[in-house]
């Protein structure tokens, strides 16, 4: 589809549903950020806030706030300045790097709520969306009523720390302690193996990561055994190639536009940090995508050393087979607030708002209506809900893909 008719629904759902808000940029410049209210209004809306900096909120999730109207939300989201309906000034020329910061984006949210005239929102967020919700939280506590953190994030290196010491104990020693997942001994052999014959690093880890999160243990095995066996290495090589236009060049407008969040993702949130040379570091793969982007500045809040100061409700959702922002982060985060509740779900990987839609929506109502008590006791009953999610269908396809041809 082309940009013009992407664009054309776009701003057509936001003539329809939304609004803007003039934000100030520098020089006296300025910038409408866009929104979308879905849902019938209510006292306590939820504030929805997708993962990835560069990824637009209007168009992509139109979906999802139909799915949460239905179940009577009432939904708000911001288009993330630098893309999509937010990518320009009034002037029509494209932000700056500069333009594009965790704490503008957090503080956009907040004029947006002035805006509409909400005093207090549930705010929930995922993955890069986490870390922008909980931002926001610290900046304007007074518009929080409660979080909910989907694979949430806390620091950029210390959270990678996290990620190295989790994916190699998991899918590397094969420890059945690392994780509350099924045995993975057999599958970290198979993956030592593939490393001592040389194969690419980045490609490994990043290959491990895809087809571990989407499709589970028993597809990265039977995928292995066969490259192994000097099959299936064009699926392999397809695979090298998913998320790429996450983080390079233009991306897909209207949908994920990466060029201008550059700021963020590498200098604030630290995509570009350096591979330690060890096995199944996220590093490399993300290195081949850094080119001339900024260096790492330092994580723009400390997050960490505001945990104890979160006096708001946390509800924070984890995913079995996250390798992205794993289980750890997320205890680490439900141990350190005042009121923190973990709800682990089961056969599911990284951000949920993209492969387990109706499993977050759920949540945010239990939080909305009855608050965050009790919710931990239905982590079962939040796994077994029917799938929805465009990510959400990649996993069917890798094991069907991996187990016809295998037989084959």
């Amino acid at each position: 589809m082309s940009d013009a008719r992407l664009e054309k629904g776009a701003r057509k759902l936001l003539a329809k549903d939304g609004g803007v808000v003039r934000r100030p940029l520098t020089n006296g410049r300025e910038v409408d950020v866009a929104f979308v209210r879905t849902g019938k209004k209510k006292r306590t809306p939820v504030v929805i806030v997708p993962g990835r900096p560069g990824w637009a909120s209007v168009l992509p999730y139109q979906g999802l706030r139909k799915l949460a109207a239905k179940r009577g939300l009432d939904v708000i989201m911001v288009e993330h300045r630098g893309v999509g309906l937010s990518r320009a000034d009034i002037a029509g020329e494209l932000l700056s790097e500069s333009d594009v910061t965790v704490q503008a984006a957090a503080d956009d949210i907040a004029a947006v709520l002035d805006r509409l005239g909400v005093d207090k929102a549930v705010v929930a967020g995922s993955s890069y969306g986490s870390y922008l919700a909980q931002v926001f939280a610290v900046r304007h506590p007074e518009k929080v009523e409660s979080l909910v953190l989907d694979s949430p994030m806390l620091s950029a290196e210390g959270d990678l720390e996290m990620v190295r010491s989790y994916r190699r104990a998991l899918l590397w020693d094969g420890s059945s302690a690392a994780a509350d997942t099924a045995g993975t001994a057999e599958v970290a052999g198979l993956i030592r193996q593939l490393a001592q014959k040389g194969e690419d690093s980045a490609e490994l880890a990043h290959v491990v990561q895809v087809v571990y999160e989407f499709a589970g243990v028993e597809t990265l095995t039977t995928l292995l055994k066969e490259i192994l066996a000097g099959r299936m290495r064009w699926l392999w090589k397809r695979i090298c190639k998913m998320g790429s236009a996450e983080m390079d060049g233009e991306g897909m407008a209207y949908f994920v536009e990466p060029k201008l969040v550059r700021g963020i993702s590498f200098g604030q949130l630290g995509y570009g940090l350096p591979s330690d040379g060890q096995p199944l570091d996220p590093q490399p793969h993300m290195l081949k995508h850094a080119g001339d982007a900024p260096e790492f500045k330092g994580d723009p809040v400390n997050l960490e050393a505001e945990l104890s100061g979160y006096s708001w409700p946390t509800v924070v959702m984890s995913g079995e087979r996250d390798l992205r922002t794993p289980r750890t982060v997320a205890e680490k985060i439900v141990s350190s607030v005042q009121r923190g509740t973990l709800i682990p779900i089961a056969d599911t990987g990284h951000s949920m708002i993209d492969s387990h839609q109706l499993a977050v929506i759920e949540v945010v109502r239990g939080v909305v209506d009855s608050g965050e008590h009790r919710l931990a006791m239905h982590a079962d009953h939040f796994t077994a809900l029917p799938r929805k999610g465009t990510s959400g269908k990649i996993g069917k396809v890798l094991s069907t893909i991996v187990r016809v041809r295998a037989r084959s």
